[in-house]
């Protein structure tokens, strides 16, 4: 099957640090290429990948380029999936909305996965006008605020299973891990860790919009001796710090798409105390990979009985339900999908011939878009 995988351009693919959609992208498309699938990744020019690569722009976003002109390129980059679109049997998008207006009026098929949440008001308008585009959701929760869209498919993240490799969790200390930001609640781990007597390491990034959120609220928290911030981390020293984490506190104030971490957490054998809001209850399984709970009361009383968790049954749990070859399973499901409605929707209403594309046969597809 030839598939293209059109990736954001904030991060390169996969991302150096924190990244979660581009990672997932990154896992995806490798499975699908190993699978024996030809496959074509729209990223930013510093990605790396056995598939091949369309860059629109030489580097990511955020470390390179002005963040403020990310609208700019990522148009670059829809008129470059537009003028190859012919050469693929199915167009997977991972730029959210962004696409919708050029994908319809494509004549080959397309879907698109959702990886932020879908609870917005202004969404509804979106989504209305576009009713008819395919979406794949990564959990059941996500769709719950629009249960009228065209979803095709709900697939799970997935991780290679040599990714992340089982630890004993002998560190003594708790994790925060991901980002700093009101929905993430860095301040209740803080808060937990504070109450248990434990140390809690917070190894997460802070985004621009956030800054003044870590400024005012969090930086203060920090001067406690029980809590050291690490900043951003890449992968190695994440699989470390996860490795050796007694647990993984997960206290979100907001409807969680997914969580990747949570699955990272769990392939590392490392049990997670996380609030019982959006995808959480279908991610863990509550007294077996980890503890939901509703209030710091419970998750205090979680935290402090976390060893009551079985770290290889996390681990197992992980290879069970999260693997990248379930993920591409789901996804390859999902493009025969959307392959068998594009042919019946052609056949009942035939789609008139496009105009000649312009610029036919000069470089600029292949020399990227700056």
């Amino acid at each position: 099957m030839k598939i293209a995988q059109v990736a954001p351009l904030i991060e390169s693919v996969p991302p150096k640090k924190y990244g979660g959609t581009e990672r997932i992208v990154s896992y995806l498309t490798e499975e699908l290429v190993r699978c024996g699938h030809d496959v074509t990744l729209f990223a930013s020019g510093d990605s790396i990948t056995t598939a091949k690569l369309v860059p629109a722009i030489p580097k990511n976003i955020r470390e390179n380029l002005n963040p403020e002109a990310w609208v700019g390129y990522h148009t670059i980059q829809m008129d470059m999936v537009s003028e190859l679109a012919d050469r693929f049997d199915v167009i997977h998008f991972h730029t959210d909305y962004l696409h919708f207006p050029i994908a319809r009026l494509c004549r080959v098929p397309y879907l698109t996965t959702m990886h932020g949440r879908l609870d917005l008001p202004e969404l509804t308008w979106i989504f209305k006008r576009f009713a008819d585009t395919p979406l794949v959701s990564i959990s059941a929760s996500q769709r719950v605020p629009l249960p009228w869209a065209n979803f095709v498919n709900t697939v799970y993240h997935g991780l290679p299973p040599d990714l992340y490799s089982y630890g004993p969790g002998d560190g003594g200390y708790f994790l925060f891990l991901g980002r700093i930001s009101p929905e993430k609640r860095p301040d209740r781990a803080i808060s937990i860790a504070r109450q248990c007597g434990v140390p809690l390491y917070i190894a997460a990034k802070v985004d621009r919009a956030d800054q003044g959120y870590f400024n005012h609220v969090i930086k203060p928290l920090l001067d406690c001796p029980l809590v050291t911030y690490l900043g951003e981390v890449g992968d190695g020293e994440k699989q470390a710090l996860l490795q050796k984490a007694r647990a993984l506190l997960f206290p979100i104030d907001w409807p969680e798409p997914f969580g990747l971490v949570l699955i990272e957490a769990l392939a590392c054998g490392t049990p997670v105390v996380a609030y019982r809001r959006g995808s959480t209850p279908e991610v863990l399984e509550h007294g077996i990979t980890g503890f939901l709970v509703s209030d710091e009361n419970e998750a205090i009383e979680a935290a402090r009985n976390i060893h009551l968790i079985d770290r290889k049954q996390c681990r197992e749990s992980f290879e069970r339900r999260f693997t990248v070859s379930q993920m591409a399973s789901g996804y390859l499901q999902a493009y025969r999908q959307v392959m068998v409605m594009h042919d019946c929707r052609r056949d009942l209403f035939p789609i008139a011939p496009r105009r000649a594309k312009l610029n036919e046969g000069t470089s600029r597809i292949s020399t990227g878009g700056l």
